[in-house]
Parts: structure tokens; C-alpha cells; sequence
């Protein structure tokens, strides 16, 4: 039974595969995916470490939320000018400039003496997130025109086992050696990925090679980001990754703290959220092929919902994990989102406007883990859960509205 299974599972992911490679790409996506579980999984450990963080520091929630809210609001910042650099000297040299700034960034909040330097350095992390964030997209349409969507999602999922995983093992980490050698343990990681995204990703040529002004690539963007498709991705887009902050910022500490679970536990459904949107990462960027885009999202974005309304009433071990599982569908409307905004966008101003974009939608939704603080510290943990899946439900009706794209 187990050996039919796993041929089946197998197949599958051989079909998802095989369209992938061929060329030198599959070695490509190789590196970007890797790159991005790592950026991904380093970044979502930190809400893993926030007791151990705010016992050294002496913080409370809202602080600790703070922190979270600056690394999503400078990885939001850098966004748009991830994609003009992009432009200027080729999505290559930003993807590896990210990898080496995550490297040095990470050392660095490991060792920091003082929380006004955690802080600082929690933003040059943000800086490394942002330069990778835009230039995976633009990159992986570049090379995959036919299956950007498959590709984007792949990589996606790919990013959240990461998140799924290293989560669990910082949590075992953390309490033998403690969080800063944790985090620290992630530098030669991402040291090693940069050397291998530099010798296997090809160089793309820039859209700006031809050296339009500044002035006049900007009058570009504001033409690009204005039609109806980008405006109603990216205000769908915004909601819910608002909800996903909120909820990933707080989600271990939640089930600690209101629900009574153990760390080591609490740290095990945290990554059961990703390794269920793992799954429908990949099956939603397929899913665009046969339903299109708007009826996959609206399907996505509603069945997030119950299990968000649900998580207060919920007690136990075994029923909290099936509703965590379930909460982690709503991470599969990430691929089939970027790659509909991506799509919408006019490529002499993709790379720029997406990175505008992202840094828009990104600073609005890097206030999501200050907002579920707030009304922790005010002991309003549940309430805030049930603030969340109500915006999810928000997140579906504009999607409803959605143009299927050309």
C-alpha cells in the first residue's frame, strides 16, 4: 500500500517536473528554489524564536510584533527597487546580491548585543527578502513563458516545506544551543546557494539596457499599474497577505499561550500551515490551466476562511492540527496571484512595476503581525483570528471580480 503510494506521488511529481527542464533551467530553478526556501524559512523561523527574542531583550507582543512588521515593511520597500535595478543590470546580478545580503544580515542579528541592533538588523534581513522577492517572479516568467505559473509555484512550495521544516528543526535547535546560534546556523546555507545561483543562473539581458531615464521609466510604471485586472490582483493580493502576516507572526505563540500547547508541538503545527500550502502551491498553479484564474482564487480564498472562524472554538491537539492544515490552503493563492499580476503588466514595465506593486501591497500587509499584537497585549488573541478569517472572506469577493486576462 505505502510502495503504491509512493510510485503515485512519484508520477505526479514527475509530470509537474518534467515540463521544467531542458535547456539549463532545470539547474536554474534548482538555485531559485533552494534560495527561496531559505529566505522564506529563515524569515518565518523568527516568530518560532520570538520567547526566547523578547526573554533575552525583555519585550512584550507588541514590540516583538514590531519587529516582524520592519522586517515585512523594509522587504516591502525594497521591492520596487529590486525590479528598476533589475531592469538596469539583469535579474542574475539582483538574485545573487539578495542571497549575499541574507547571508551577512543573518550573522550579523545572531550576534547582536543590543535590541536596537536586533532591530537594525532585522531590517537588512527585510532588504534581503525584498531584492529576492520581484526578481524570482520576472525571472521564472523569463525562463519559463509557456509554464510560469507551474514554475512559480513549484519554487513557492518548495519555499514553504522550507517554512514547514525550519521551523521544527530551530525549535530542537533552540533549546540545546539557544536562537542565536539558529539563526547564525542559517548563514553558510545561504552562503553555499549564492555561489550556486551565480554559476547556474543564466543572465537575462535588461530591460533597461537601453538606458531610458529614470523620469521616463516612471511615467511608464504609472501607466502599467493602473488597469483594472492589476488593480483588483494587487487589492486582493493585499488583504491577504495582511492575513498571512498577522497569522504567521503570532500563530506559535497563539497556540502556546491560549491553547496551552508545548513549544515543540506548537512549533509542529506551524509547519503543518506550510507543508498544506506546499500542496496547494503546486495544485493551484495548475489548477489555472483547466478552471482559470478567478474561479481557482475564489475557491482558494474562501476555503481559508472556516478554519480561521473556527480556531477559537477548537481545543486538542488533533483538532487544532486539522484546522491548522486547513488555514494553510489560503498559501496556495500566492502563485496563481503573482503570475496573473505579472502577466497583466506590459513587459517593457514588468520588472519595475511589479516591484512597485510589491512594495505597495507589502507595506500595507506588513502592519498585519502590529495589528494581531495589539489585540494580543490587549487580550484579544481570538478576536483577532476571527478579524483575520473575516478578511479573508473580503479577499474572495474581489477576487469574484476578476477579469480572466487575454
Amino acid at each position: 500500500m505505502v510502495g503504491t503510494i509512493t510510485a503515485t506521488l512519484r508520477d505526479r511529481v514527475e509530470r509537474v517536473v518534467a515540463p521544467l527542464q531542458g535547456d539549463g533551467r532545470g539547474w536554474a530553478l534548482v538555485a531559485i528554489a533552494v534560495g527561496w526556501l531559505l529566505i522564506l524559512g529563515t524569515r518565518i523561523t523568527i516568530p518560532v524564536l520570538l520567547p526566547g527574542i523578547k526573554a533575552t531583550f525583555g519585550i512584550d507582543n507588541a514590540t516583538a510584533g514590531f519587529t516582524v512588521t520592519v522586517i515585512w515593511a523594509v522587504y516591502g520597500l525594497s521591492q520596487f527597487p529590486a525590479g528598476l535595478l533589475s531592469d538596469r543590470v539583469g535579474d542574475r546580478a539582483v538574485l545573487v546580491a539578495s542571497l549575499a545580503v541574507m547571508t551577512v544580515s543573518l550573522a550579523a542579528l545572531a550576534a547582536a548585543p543590543l535590541f536596537a541592533v536586533f532591530l537594525a538588523t532585522a531590517a537588512l534581513v527585510g532588504v534581503g527578502n525584498g531584492l529576492y522577492g520581484p526578481t524570482r517572479g520576472t525571472l521564472l516568467s523569463s525562463l519559463y513563458p509557456d509554464n510560469d505559473s507551474t514554475a512559480i509555484g513549484v519554487t513557492l512550495a518548495v519555499g514553504s516545506l522550507g517554512a514547514a521544516a525550519l521551523p521544527v528543526v530551530a525549535g530542537a535547535a533552540t533549546t540545546r544551543l539557544g536562537w542565536r546560534a539558529t539563526i547564525a546556523g542559517a548563514a553558510p546555507l545561504l552562503l553555499g546557494t549564492t555561489v550556486l545561483a551565480w554559476r547556474v543562473v543564466p543572465s537575462t539581458t535588461p530591460a533597461d539596457a537601453a538606458g531610458t531615464s529614470v523620469r521616463g521609466r516612471l511615467r511608464g510604471l504609472a501607466s502599467a499599474v493602473g488597469s483594472r485586472p492589476v488593480g483588483l490582483g494587487v487589492g486582493g493580493k493585499t488583504v491577504r497577505v495582511f492575513v498571512f502576516q498577522g497569522l504567521t507572526a503570532f500563530l506559535p505563540t497563539y497556540l502556546i499561550t491560549v491553547k496551552g500547547l508545548d513549544g515543540v508541538t506548537a512549533g509542529a503545527l506551524f509547519s503543518l500551515l506550510f507543508v498544506s500550502g506546499a500542496v496547494t502551491q503546486v495544485a493551484g498553479g495548475r489548477a489555472v490551466t483547466g478552471f482559470g484564474n478567478r474561479t481557482v482564487l475564489v475557491a482558494l480564498a474562501a476555503a481559508g476562511v472556516p478554519p480561521l472562524l473556527a480556531l477559537p472554538y477548537v481545543s486538542g491537539v488533533v483538532p487544532l492540527a486539522a484546522v491548522v492544515a486547513l488555514a494553510g490552503v489560503q498559501l496556495g493563492i500566492a502563485p496563481v496571484t503573482n503570475t496573473y499580476i505579472i502577466n497583466a503588466l506590459p513587459p517593457e514595465d514588468r520588472n519595475g512595476a511589479w516591484g512597485f506593486l510589491r512594495t505597495s501591497y507589502f507595506l500595507v500587509a506588513s502592519t498585519g503581525s502590529a495589528f494581531v499584537g495589539l489585540l494580543a497585549d490587549a487580550g484579544h488573541f481570538d478576536g483577532a483570528m476571527l478579524v483575520l478569517g473575516g478578511l479573508l472572506a473580503v479577499v474572495a469577493v474581489i477576487f469574484a471580480f476578476l477579469p480572466e486576462l487575454g
